[in-house]
């Protein structure tokens, strides 16, 4: 068994304080469910875990007329149950609905999720594809970073030193906005993401694609938007050819960025797949036959 101490934390700022003690190797703890799997498997590598599980100021969901606030330490089922983040957000609380077991929701936290940087991290599509921002506290101060930029590859992310995740900061979508968010697991429920998409379009008053936002997961070391099936769609009217078409470019995309891996035979038709499904989603175009 991996002995460490334990603080609990009354405040952002005390916690910061706390992780930056030179004499421990210290590890926030908030739901602590990947904590828990990395002591199993025995890369337990702290000494001290602080609790930040308890500070207020970390849980809350809000809004502004500009965005939605979500607190760091607000758990997949706040969020998913949440009727701000439902109206302003939609997918964002489809992908935390889909998150492992209702026990998993209940403990697990966005911040955690994004802080961990696995590469299935269900809320990462989502949270890029609406453009969100995490608000950090550091020992020098206050920082914001975009959250596409925070994981840079599998299990490493670019978090500045005992800096603290306190809120993510989502503007919100241009009026007429409408989202798709799809999972592919080994199984409907418990399940870990194999694949996941998040996807945000608008139509203009010509009809024509006036903004298109298309975000794979679990597919690419570092999660981001496919400007090139993107590109395809913006400026034309949706049809379902073009839908299909945007499928096709953005699996050679996937392809572009990791080359031809072991998954790929299974992950290029499923993206295509998923893709052309959002696609016809959020354009209100028929289900493929």
């Amino acid at each position: 068994m991996h002995h460490f101490d334990y603080l609990r934390a009354a405040t952002a700022k005390e916690a910061v304080q706390a992780l930056g003690d030179p004499a421990r190797v210290c590890r926030p703890l908030a739901g602590g469910t990947d904590l828990l799997v990395l002591q199993h498997k025995g890369h337990a590598d702290w000494d001290r875990l602080v609790d930040i599980s308890h500070i207020a100021e970390l849980q809350r969901i809000s809004e502004t007329p500009a965005a939605l606030v979500i607190g760091a330490t607000a758990t997949h089922s706040d969020i998913w149950k949440s009727p701000l983040v439902q109206a302003i957000a939609p997918a964002l609380a489809s992908a935390c609905h889909s998150v492992g077991s209702p026990q998993i929701r209940q403990r697990g936290t966005l911040g955690g999720n994004v802080a961990n940087a696995a590469a299935c991290a269900d809320s990462m599509p989502a949270l890029v594809c609406l453009g969100a921002t995490a608000r950090l506290l550091t020992p020098a101060g206050a920082q914001e970073m975009f959250v596409g930029d925070v994981v840079k590859r599998p299990g490493k992310n670019t978090l500045p030193a005992h800096a603290l995740i306190c809120e993510f900061v989502i503007p919100r979508p241009p009026a007429g906005s409408h989202m798709a968010h799809i999972k592919v697991g080994r199984r409907q429920a418990q399940s870990i993401s194999r694949l996941s998409l998040a996807c945000l379009g608008r139509l203009g008053a010509d009809g024509r694609v006036a903004e298109i936002r298309i975000v794979p997961g679990a597919c690419t070391p570092q999660t981001g938007r496919f400007s090139m099936a993107e590109t395809l769609l913006l400026g034309q009217r949706p049809t379902e050819k073009l839908a299909r078409q945007a499928g096709q470019i953005a699996a050679e995309q996937m392809i572009a960025i990791t080359g031809r891996r072991w998954s790929t035979a299974y992950k290029e038709p499923a993206l295509a797949a998923l893709v052309e499904r959002a696609v016809r989603q959020v354009f209100s175009l028929p289900e493929a036959a």
